[in-house]
């Protein structure tokens, strides 16, 4: 299918069939779109936790207020946040140099102008700032399943605190943003036979 063809078949599964699994090669292919999508200033302040324990999906349900999804996909992708400051900053160039050999008088400026900027910004802030990658992240992802024929269910519908306490994500600097559960849809899930509604295009989108 083409790009187009993709989104027209995608829609966000309500029911999962749980006795089909991703493979291996499918789960890499998220992972690297993941690592691959664009982000503020190049800084990628989100991580990614593939979930595929039945015991630990099983536990999820009721911190996603019943969401039988998260249960019933192969894997649930849990698109966490981290903290940005000028440590984090000066290891992203650290990065920079290591990988394009980029002289120090050149990279100096950036990472100069980019510590300043996150050192004067509130946590709050930063955490906000980091969402919004979030949500980039999640519509490439989105993309992606739908061209590799994966389905899947963004969720904004948990409870943070809970799931970062199950995943053990606060020992690790994170905090749990999204959810997007992934596999395959059931046969007997209505919603995969509804046309897909949209506003008129030239309601949407004008040419200038």
């Amino acid at each position: 299918m083409n790009s187009i063809e993709s989104l027209q078949w995608r829609y966000a599964t309500k029911k999962f069939d749980s006795q089909k699994s991703l493979d291996k090669s499918q789960l890499e292919v998220l992972a690297q779109a993941f690592n691959l999508t664009a982000t503020s200033y190049g800084l990628q302040p989100c991580r990614l936790v593939i979930v595929q324990d039945q015991d630990l999906k099983d536990k999820m349900v009721p911190l996603s207020y019943g969401q039988l999804q998260v249960k019933d996909a192969s894997a649930v992708l849990v698109i966490c946040t981290t903290a940005v400051d000028a440590n984090y900053v000066k290891d992203y160039f650290s990065i920079v140099k290591k990988e394009r050999n980029t002289p120090d008088e050149v990279i100096q400026p950036f990472q100069d102008f980019l510590t300043n900027t996150f050192s004067k910004k509130e946590v709050v802030e930063t955490e906000q700032w980091a969402k919004n990658q979030a949500y980039l992240i999640l519509g490439n992802l989105l993309t992606v399943c739908a061209q590799q024929q994966i389905d899947s269910c963004p969720m904004e519908g948990f409870v943070p605190e809970e799931i970062d306490q199950l995943l053990g994500l606060q020992e690790k600097g994170l905090k749990s943003t999204l959810l997007l559960p992934v596999g395959y849809r059931s046969n007997d899930d209505a919603m995969s036979q509804l046309k897909k509604v949209r506003r008129p295009q030239q309601e949407m989108v004008s040419f200038v």
